[in-house]
């Protein structure tokens, strides 16, 4: 089950992010990097912003026992984290930017309800494209994505701290 995130639940929403990005992340990244992260990217004021954007919606994913074990994040207009170029215009473009799920809870459908939810929400708002970023080295994720007939039309760097990597930007059109 998917809730709308509360922007009282800016708190909550931090813990989540950041032990999700850890355990997702920690193993390739550098431990001061990885704090610097945390304490810019991811610090409450940021949060409390990004719930405030009205382009932008987050949600929980909860278990059968309603304990929150995922999030969503989606943006849309000038909320879009990239500013593609002119031949991929961003104006009807939809942004799947966060799909994160707690490692105790991969693997038991939470990432794909929320990918779905994502979709299903682009279609019905009726934008013409969904894309997202997903790391060069996760190859789980991008033949997850693949799988739903995403490909990829631009990269660019995503930096932790000093660690640079590279993201691949991957888009799918809509009808």
């Amino acid at each position: 089950m998917l809730v709308k995130v509360k922007e009282e639940q800016a708190e909550v929403l931090r813990e989540l992010e950041v032990q999700t990005y850890q355990e997702t992340f920690g193993p390739y990244i550098k431990a001061e990097d990885m704090q610097d992260y945390f304490t810019h990217e991811l610090s409450l004021e940021q949060i409390q912003k990004d719930l405030a954007q009205v382009e932008s919606e987050t949600y929980f994913a909860l278990d059968e026992k309603e304990k929150i074990v995922g999030l969503l994040k989606f943006n849309w207009g000038q909320a879009q984290t990239e500013p593609v170029e002119a031949e991929h215009s961003m104006e009807n473009a939809f942004e799947v930017h966060r799909i994160y799920v707690l490692k105790s809870h991969q693997g038991q459908g939470f990432g794909k309800e929320m990918f779905d939810f994502a979709m299903q929400e682009a279609t019905k708002r009726k934008f013409s494209w969904v894309w997202l970023g997903v790391w060069e080295k996760n190859f789980k994720a991008q033949n997850f994505y693949f799988k739903y007939g995403f490909k990829r039309f631009s990269e660019h760097e995503y930096a932790t701290g000093e660690t640079v990597d590279i993201d691949w930007l991957i888009r799918k059109e809509l009808n």
